[in-house]
């Protein structure tokens, strides 16, 4: 038996799940009285989506039911970081949304703060894009893990590699 336990804070979303939705939003797009002659285009990059469309209106739209799409698939809004809306000619905007995946310094520095002034017989490290917490106790380890589903913080929060 494992003298310390530990487990991963990460901040990460399921990419299938993601195309999924996509998906079903430009299909919801297609069909609905309003959008349906827009020409709206829903593009999923690597680390982005682009939408293009008639107007901010429509391009409103078009996020309420990418929303909605991601919601039922168990996504995080968090994970959308929307751009600004630029031009895109004849008439049409172009919105850039960033997806945001791992866990910044500053986010990293936050989550180990707390680990620290609350939790003093547990250690938290920063490793690149996740925080690796570790105990001796698992019940500290299920403490902590409710402690930071009660923040707010600007990501989508992850516990994985429970041992």
């Amino acid at each position: 038996m494992a003298s310390t336990y530990s487990f991963d804070v990460v901040s990460d979303f399921d990419r299938q799940e993601l195309v999924n939705a996509v998906d079903q939003t430009i299909r919801d797009i297609s069909s609905r009285y309003d959008l349906k002659d827009t020409k709206t285009t829903v593009e999923l990059g690597d680390e982005a989506i682009t939408v293009n469309t008639d107007s901010e209106f429509t391009l409103e739209g078009v996020h309420d039911i990418l929303r909605t799409k991601a919601a039922k698939r168990n996504l995080s809004q968090k994970i959308f970081d929307y751009g600004k809306i630029e031009s895109a000619g004849g008439n049409r905007v172009r919105q850039e949304i960033k997806l945001k995946k791992g866990i910044e310094q500053e986010i990293g520095k936050k989550i180990t703060k707390i680990i620290r002034d609350e939790f003093k017989k547990v250690q938290a490290s920063i490793q690149g894009d996740s925080v690796r917490i570790s105990s001796k106790s698992k019940d500290d380890l299920q403490v902590i893990i409710e402690r930071l589903k009660q923040e707010d913080f600007p990501v989508a929060l992850q516990f994985t590699n429970y041992r």
